[in-house]
């Protein structure tokens, strides 16, 4: 069920993954990304692809840079 390979998750998907972005976890351990994952139809690695993109995204948003970095870099 990998129809978005080319272009991306679809809409339906999309919102599935946004939901649990802003509402369950921004960073989802591999037993939630598993789960996001099956209830998109998404592969674990496109799903982790997706939130690792969109909390970078989030991040700039919020002021803050995109990755996270220790304080003493």
């Amino acid at each position: 069920m990998s129809a978005e390979t080319a272009t991306g998750p679809t809409e339906d998907q999309v919102e599935i993954l946004e939901y649990n972005f802003n509402k369950v976890d921004k960073h989802p351990d591999s037993t939630t990304l598993c789960l996001i994952a099956a209830e998109a139809g998404l592969s674990e690695e496109e799903t982790q692809k997706w939130f690792k993109q969109r909390l970078a995204k989030w991040r700039r948003s919020e002021g803050l840079p995109s990755e996270c970095r220790s304080v003493t870099d």
